[in-house]
């Protein structure tokens, strides 16, 4: 095995690890990240699993009664210091998943608000990206971006618009999901209760403001392929998007790592996700990326 064979299955091992649980941590946890490219610091602000999406492919379990505990935000930045301060020591790295990390793959690559729902949720959401750009700046994490990761369908309320202002002023970025081309599509992978069509229209709104990632997984659905007119029809959402002012620094493309909750989910191969890569750069002038 070469060396490169060596990392390539460390990282792979590394990758199929995502609990969302650091030590007794309520809100804050690390995962080594694909899309990342290593060291994620998660902020979990759905510790009850509130979320407006029911996605086909997600690994959280909804179907159960969630437990639903307050967010407390003192909690938070206390977690918060306590992981970034173990980081900085290296006793993160004693511990897998964190321990198949080479040197020159460790470092914190972004603070994200992801988790078990929807972080747009939480009425605080504002506070808390203050607090984790606050904890950044100490620990002089620069080259670290603050990322939202967002179903986007509350991007538009008026509650939220404080946080967003606050991400952008700390130099943070939206990594939006669109994994649809058509509102049939989108009922059978997302089953939001909102249209797809708002969806698209915060996209938009949001892209027109700062440039965001759109971040889109494609899976097989009960042993099949996405039809070739659903990717199709998700090219040209993206071609509206960058026609419409919308400026997009990114495409990421990923499939299922992790065992989902329900069983008709399963990975789409590197050969699927690439034709489908293919596909978005003959559509928009813009990098798209895959994450097999």
């Amino acid at each position: 095995m070469t060396d490169a064979d060596g990392t390539s299955q460390r990282l792979a091992e590394a990758y199929r690890s995502h609990e969302r649980r650091w030590r007794d941590n309520l809100h804050v946890y690390g995962v080594v990240s694909r899309r990342s490219r290593g060291l994620s610091i998660g902020i979990n602000l759905s510790p009850g699993r509130e979320c407006n999406f029911n996605c086909a492919y997600c690994q959280v379990e909804r179907r159960l009664v969630p437990r639903r505990p307050a967010v407390d935000i003192a909690a938070l930045d206390r977690e918060l210091e306590e992981i970034l301060r173990a980081e900085r020591d290296g006793v993160l790295y004693a511990d897998p998943p964190f321990s198949l990390l080479g040197a020159a793959e460790r470092g914190v690559r972004d603070i994200a608000f992801a988790g078990n729902g929807e972080p747009t949720l939480y009425p605080r959401l504002a506070e808390a990206v203050r607090s984790a750009a606050a904890a950044r700046a100490r620990f002089g994490l620069d080259a670290a971006r603050l990322v939202l990761l967002t179903n986007a369908e509350y991007l538009d309320r008026p509650a939220v618009r404080p946080a967003l202002a606050a991400l952008y002023a700390h130099g943070g970025e939206i990594w939006a999901k669109l994994d649809a081309g058509s509102e049939s599509w989108f009922r059978r992978v997302n089953r939001a209760r909102a249209p797809l069509e708002r969806i698209l229209g915060n996209i938009l709104e949001a892209a027109r403001s700062r440039p965001l990632v759109i971040q889109s997984l494609w899976m097989r659905l009960g042993g099949e392929e996405p039809p070739v007119g659903e990717i199709e029809a998700w090219c040209g959402r993206l071609r509206d998007i960058v026609a419409g002012g919308g400026e997009i620094r990114a495409v990421y493309l990923y499939t299922v790592a992790r065992r989902p909750a329900e069983d008709a989910v399963s990975p789409l191969g590197p050969q699927g996700l690439e034709s489908i890569a293919a596909a978005a750069r003959a559509s928009v002038p813009v990098a798209v990326e895959v994450f097999p």
